[in-house]
């Protein structure tokens, strides 16, 4: 009787748990209510050849995020600017379940399996693989309505204590993949449409590797205006 009562608790001491941690690492990243930063971005996509570029990236406390390359113009797969950590991390209503600990570029991590209840979110389940010692996030995998599935690997050095990257690679369906405005490419070999049709359901990646940032300095709103 006893052990069964135990068993029957366990789920919700757990569930106690892990939102215990994710607490702790939300206080971390709401230390930042906005940063600038400079960094270089690398974009690997099937048939696009798209050089390294200078990239300068703003954030604003809730959700503001723009990357702007030294054209003056992002290049990132669509949506993506609403996919960061800041808004799986703010969710009110949602389940949380321990999903046991991994091994992430050789930091384990707990792993954190989020669902939220409220079907007025774009999120429709999140999985986070956190540093529990120094409480940031190394991996995420956020899945939206709208957007299809991200996966987002961060790791960090000098600005760990805010929360922030150093290096930061996503991961993508190249169909959420979009070009700016004014902005020209050159194709591999193979460019018929059945092999680009194709390559569409592939992945893409880019990753933003920061020079340095500058936090809690204010950053405009006419800086995230289209």
């Amino acid at each position: 009787m006893l052990l069964a009562v135990f068993l029957s608790y366990t789920p919700i001491l757990i569930a106690q748990d892990v939102k215990t941690l994710l607490k702790q690492v939300k206080d971390k990243y709401d230390k930042v209510n906005d940063y600038t930063a400079d960094g270089k971005m690398k974009t690997n996509v099937l048939f696009i050849k798209a050089p390294i570029a200078q990239v300068k990236v703003y954030y604003k406390k809730p959700d503001k995020l723009k990357i702007r390359n030294e054209k003056g113009v992002s290049f990132i797969p669509k949506g993506s600017v609403n996919i960061n950590i800041n808004n799986v991390l703010a969710l009110d209503n949602y389940e949380a379940i321990d999903g046991g600990k991994e091994k992430v570029n050789g930091t384990e991590c707990r792993v954190v399996k989020i669902f939220p209840i409220s079907d007025d979110e774009n999120i429709t389940r999140a999985t986070l693989h956190i540093d529990e010692n120094q409480q940031v996030v190394i991996k995420s995998v956020i899945s939206t309505k709208e957007n299809g599935t991200y996966e987002l690997v961060m790791s960090y050095k000098n600005y760990i204590s805010y929360g922030l990257p150093d290096k930061a690679v996503l991961t993508f369906n190249t169909k959420e993949f979009k070009l700016p405005k004014g902005i020209s490419i050159d194709y591999d070999n193979g460019t018929d449409k059945d092999k680009k049709d194709k390559e569409k359901q592939k992945k893409g990646k880019v990753e933003i590797t920061y020079s340095k940032y500058s936090i809690n300095k204010g950053v405009s709103d006419s800086v995230f205006a289209n």
